[in-house]
């Protein structure tokens, strides 16, 4: 009973916050411009957080429109007291790629920075000491692997445990709001890869994300929103009229982030795929690969909106650093026909056809995260096959997500 009415609570708290206007032309055409959650909070002079004890879980993608950091937008609020900021994988700057991040402090606020990808990736109640109310303000890219949303889940479970208000200041899905794709992952495969039974690529925001993972896994959350304005799903970032903030160091372009749901996974097994180059997720190849063969092959199967291409690169660092791949370059055409799970389970066949003792198959179960599709591409099956493994959990997904929706 009384988490059917903290749910109750959770919803009416997000329902009072105005929702974004909708309509009129894209931002790029000179419509209405699309504003950051932040912006929102901004031109409301904060009072979604008025006389709130903040902990404010960023990174360098934690930015208003105009380039002002939400950490110092928070720290100067008059009716605001931000007590510590929490930074998510590749720390708080986006430019570290390593396993283990220390905390360290603002350097422009002297505020604490208190690491959620080192000792510990939740944060703890000693952490939590002095904060009524947790902020979220991170650019997601739309896909369920990518590990900020697990951050996110994360905070909200321990800011549940502690009795601590969660408010999710929303940012678009750069990929857009529309298209759903890719097995939802199996419940037994929760990790820091996969926090929630969602598609690969999930056509939310992180606001909507956080409503769902508010519904069915932490009803006892205080949940807030301060959602986007003037967002439509069908928008893509280079649609918003916002700048590109590379989320991480190898997420450097609107390209590279719409063939992350199908490229980045297999980066789990031995390929490179194109880390340690000038175009991350553009690139997949190895040193045992035949790339004129493997992109004939991919090129044949007449994928909408991509090109493929055989080359020839060197990583400089990461996988096969200094050593010479041989490859397949993408060249995206049509970014709204374009289906990156489709481009990335026809590789996987081919490479499993073709290269069944070379390539190692095994890692692409951790990111995949779902038993019956991995089955599917092991065995060789076809196309048509993989994504029958995996239709029936999507459409349960996409009528899952429907309530959670904020935006038309």
């Amino acid at each position: 009973m009384l988490k059917t009415i903290a749910v109750l609570i959770g919803m009416a708290l997000v329902s009072l916050l105005p929702l974004p206007a909708v309509g009129g032309e894209d931002a790029a055409e000179g419509g209405p411009e699309v504003r950051n959650g932040i912006d929102v909070l901004a031109a409301e002079d904060f009072a979604a957080l008025a006389g709130a004890r903040v902990g404010l879980i960023t990174n360098h993608t934690g930015v208003d429109r105009r380039g002002r950091s939400t950490i110092r937008l928070l720290h100067d609020a008059r009716n605001v007291t931000l007590v510590a900021v929490f930074s998510p994988e590749h720390g708080l700057e986006g430019k570290l790629d390593v396993e283990h991040i220390a905390d360290s402090e603002d350097r422009r606020t002297g505020v604490r920075v208190l690491s959620l990808y080192g000792e510990t990736r939740t944060p703890t109640p000693e952490m939590l000491r002095g904060i009524d109310t947790l902020v979220f303000d991170i650019q997601d890219i739309g896909t369920r692997f990518y590990t900020y949303i697990s951050t996110m889940g994360n905070a909200m479970q321990a800011a549940a445990a502690n009795d601590i208000r969660f408010v999710v200041l929303d940012r678009p899905n750069p990929i857009g709001g529309v298209a759903t794709a890719g097995p939802v992952l199996d419940d037994d495969k929760r990790s820091f890869v996969g926090h929630h039974t969602i598609a690969v690529r999930h056509g939310m925001t992180v606001a909507e994300l956080a409503r769902m993972f508010q519904a069915e896994l932490v009803p006892a959350l205080e949940l807030g929103i301060v959602p986007l304005g003037n967002w439509r799903r069908a928008m893509l970032f280079d649609e918003t009229g916002l700048e590109w903030v590379n989320p991480s160091p190898n997420m450097r372009s609107l390209d590279a982030a719409l063939l992350y749901p199908g490229i980045g996974l297999l980066e789990t097994t031995n390929l490179s795929v194109g880390r340690g180059t000038a175009t991350p997720f553009e690139l997949l190849g190895a040193p045992w690969l035949d790339g004129e063969r493997l992109a004939a092959r991919i090129e044949a199967l007449r994928i909408p909106g991509i090109r493929v291409r055989a080359v020839r690169f060197t990583p400089e660092s990461s996988k096969f650093a200094g050593e010479q791949c041989s490859g397949i370059r993408f060249e995206i055409g049509d970014r709204r026909a374009f289906q990156p799970l489709a481009l990335g389970f026809a590789i996987a066949r081919e490479l499993r056809l073709a290269y069944a003792e070379t390539w190692d198959i095994d890692p692409y179960l951790r990111l995949l995260g779902n038993g019956d599709t991995f089955a599917a591409i092991e065995r060789g099956d076809p196309r048509v096959s993989i994504q029958s493994a995996y239709a029936e959990g999507l459409a349960e997904f996409r009528a899952r997500r429907e309530s959670f929706l904020l935006y038309r």
